[in-house]
């Protein structure tokens, strides 16, 4: 039994030790998810959930208040909570456990889109989206965009595709592309 806990103890470690070696520093405007275990269940229910990073970069914390938590790692704001809510003797033996829920949306890759589209601006790139998706995403083209001259700009390289075809319309985008749907011609193209 001993040999079982020692291999569980062991392999807890190294996951939390691989884990906090790809952590993201947590930064201001962003949110933290926090989870308490040791702690009675009506506790837990009021501490448990998502909690915004100030602009200052703080996060208000039940019964403690304000607690700087920009510039920290997940696993170093969790135990500065914990040390804090133990030496104020709020709770006995606390295990918090904080994820940075903002660090997918940090790193989201884009592709901008616009010209004569309803809502240009960014648009989330996701695995397989196609050149005619990514101008739909921006709410199609105005009564005034040439879907015939559409501009492709990647890497420096400009490329100009007509979206009336079909095989145009799956040219696959990249990460970082930038569209622009033209004005029309006087003939209407």
């Amino acid at each position: 039994m001993n040999f079982k806990a020692l291999i569980v103890g062991s392999l807890a470690s190294l996951l939390l030790a691989i884990t906090a070696f790809g952590q993201a520093v947590i930064k201001p405007g962003r949110a933290v998810t926090m989870t308490i275990l040791g702690v009675p269940t009506e506790e837990k229910s009021r501490f448990d959930g998502v909690y915004p990073v100030s602009e200052s970069g703080t996060v208000n914390m039940p019964h403690i208040g304000p607690v700087k938590a920009a510039g920290l790692r997940a696993d170093e704001l969790s135990r500065i909570l914990q040390a804090s809510y133990k030496s104020r003797e709020i709770y006995t033996n606390p295990t918090i456990q904080v994820i940075d829920s903002s660090a997918q949306t940090l790193d989201k890759q884009m592709v901008h889109v616009g010209g004569q589209v309803r809502r240009p601006g960014p648009t989330e790139f996701i695995q397989g989206l196609t050149l005619y998706q990514a101008v739909q995403a921006g709410g199609g083209p105005t009564e005034f965009g040439s879907m015939k001259r559409v501009k492709l700009l990647r890497a420096g390289k400009l490329r100009q595709i007509d979206l009336t075809q079909a095989p145009s319309m799956s040219v696959q985008l990249e990460p970082g592309d930038t569209i622009e749907v033209p004005q029309k011609t006087i003939l209407g193209n």
